[in-house]
């Protein structure tokens, strides 16, 4: 088995047998994040290749002092990002002064597979579904969105708080469906 280092330094080389292991490596769980930003498979694959394409021209700058799983995957967020940048304007993104914000968020989601929570996230309005995933998921600050998306710290707390809403009305708009469902029984 080949190590990292020398994949890193074939791809660098442009040798072709690296980069295909290379993507082989990490091409699954890097199309699972470029799924989280985008409405569907045919658009993720894309944000996946131009992402992919990004990490084999610029790895020669590649650090290593951090893993090669962080960087690739930094590089994929970014270019989702840059994706979705034009599509935000074409959406309302609400700054608001008093958001009141149900902080209790207590349903249990034990029962929902990756695909189902996925499906969820993806059926969130386009701003909703990326300043949620850049905050819970990928654990940036709400000024560092702003600043990421050039817009307010207001317009970025209050899509997440009205994601938040939407996935919570879904959860419970299933679970009341599961419910019924089994009380036909």
């Amino acid at each position: 088995m080949v190590d990292e280092a020398q994949i890193i330094s074939g791809c660098i080389k442009g040798d072709r047998k690296a980069q295909e292991q290379l993507y082989a490596n990490y091409s699954k769980r890097m199309m699972v994040i470029s799924m989280r930003y985008t409405k569907g498979v045919q658009e993720a694959e894309d944000v996946l290749q131009e992402a992919f394409i990004k990490v084999f021209n610029h790895i020669k700058s590649f650090k290593q002092d951090s893993p090669l799983y962080y960087w690739i995957k930094r590089i994929v967020v970014n270019t989702a990002l840059n994706s979705q940048r034009s599509k935000l304007y074409l959406y309302p993104m609400v700054d608001v002064d008093y958001l009141k914000e149900d902080t209790k968020f207590d349903y249990d989601l034990k029962d929902y597979g990756l695909k189902d929570l996925l499906e969820l996230v993806q059926s969130l309005p386009t701003g909703c579904q990326v300043i949620f995933n850049l905050y819970a998921i990928e654990g940036y600050k709400h000024h560092e969105i702003a600043k990421m998306l050039d817009i307010s710290e207001g317009t970025s707390k209050s899509q997440y708080a009205r994601a938040k809403s939407l996935l919570q009305e879904k959860i419970h708009k299933n679970e009341r469906i599961s419910y019924e469902k089994y009380q036909r029984k």
